[in-house]
Parts: C-alpha cells; sequence; structure tokens
C-alpha cells in the first residue's frame, strides 16, 4: 500500500463517507437558521453527529459491518434537525433529505442509499427491535453519545415516557458492555 500525504476533509480525492460528513459540517457552518430558531444549538449538532460518526465506526467494527455505511448513516440519523432545527418527526422527515444528500452526491449504491435512508428514518424508535443490523446501531450510537454529555438523564426521564427511557438505558448499557465499559455508569 502507498502512502499518501493528505489533509482531512480537504480537496477532490475525498472518499463518499467523507463527503457526506463534510456535507454534514457545512450545511451547519453555513445554515442561515440560528440557535435562537433551533430546538438545540449548532454547536450541539455538530458534536453529536461528528460524535454519532466516529462511534458508528467502532461499533460497526465490533459487529462485523460496513463502518463506512455504519458511519454515513449516524452522521446523517438527524438531517432534519440539522435543515430545519426541529425535532418532531425528525427521523421520518429526515430519510429523504438523507436520500438526496447521497444521490448528490454520488458514490453509493442504491442498496446502500436504502439502507442509510432506513436507518435514518426509524432510528427514532429505540423501543422498537428490528432485524435491520444498522438501524439497530444507529440507535444504540444515538443514545450512547448522548449519554456521554452532562444533563443527558435528566433530558431523558422529562421528555420521554418510563417504558421509551427504559429502553435508552437498556442499549447504553448493552453498548457500554460490547465496548468493555463499566456498564453502571450509563450516563456521564
Amino acid at each position: 500500500m502507498k502512502l499518501q500525504d493528505f489533509h482531512h476533509y480537504k480537496g477532490d480525492d475525498l472518499t463518499p463517507s467523507e463527503k457526506v460528513e463534510r456535507k454534514v459540517v457545512e450545511l451547519l457552518l453555513h445554515s442561515k437558521l440560528p440557535d435562537v430558531d433551533r430546538e438545540s444549538s449548532i454547536a450541539w449538532e455538530l458534536k453529536h453527529s461528528s460524535g454519532c460518526c466516529q462511534i458508528a465506526r467502532i461499533l460497526a467494527q465490533k459487529r462485523n459491518l460496513d463502518a463506512d455505511i455504519a458511519a454515513v448513516a449516524s452522521v446523517l440519523h438527524d438531517i432534519y434537525v440539522i435543515v430545519e432545527g426541529r425535532y418532531k418527526d425528525h427521523a421520518k422527515l429526515g430519510a429523504p433529505i438523507a436520500r438526496k444528500i447521497l444521490q448528490d452526491l454520488g458514490g453509493f449504491s442504491e442498496e446502500d442509499i436504502n439502507t442509510i435512508s432506513q436507518a435514518v428514518a426509524h432510528h427514532s424508535e429505540k423501543e422498537v427491535y428490528s432485524d435491520d443490523p444498522y438501524i439497530e446501531l444507529v440507535k444504540d450510537v444515538d443514545v450512547f453519545d448522548c449519554s456521554l454529555y452532562k444533563n443527558a438523564e435528566g433530558f431523558y426521564r422529562i421528555h420521554k415516557p418510563e417504558n421509551i427511557f427504559k429502553e435508552y438505558v437498556n442499549r447504553i448499557k448493552k453498548v457500554r458492555e460490547e465496548l468493555g465499559l463499566k456498564p453502571e455508569e450509563i450516563f456521564r
């Protein structure tokens, strides 16, 4: 393998997944929708999308899944929130936006686009378990990343019904165990 000198996310020789990751960052950095008109901050969306992307790569390796597909699905999972600033029905409303980004940027098969779009569309259904490993990965990545931030537990307890909160906790524990972390330390 020939070593190459490169700069991350710069230039014309980006992989398809790098193009998507860069696109998400650019959408946030150049957004005309200020924090005051968003349900969460641009800073949060940058941190959360980036954190989810990296955690997805790690979990995909542990689960023998395609790390690029997992990373792209995870970086796009909140694309509706990134673009529109709102969470109501964001998973279902985000899937067509994700599909369009993938088609516009190119480099993804129709099967890849369908896999990613389905993971985006269903990532908010934490209490529903599917046979699709990418949907489950994005759900797990989403709650695990959030659990690493201060006040996540309080937010979940205030805004989620008890049965849904329990599923979040179950997913977080499962990921912590999978990564060899102490499962009892659920939230930061």
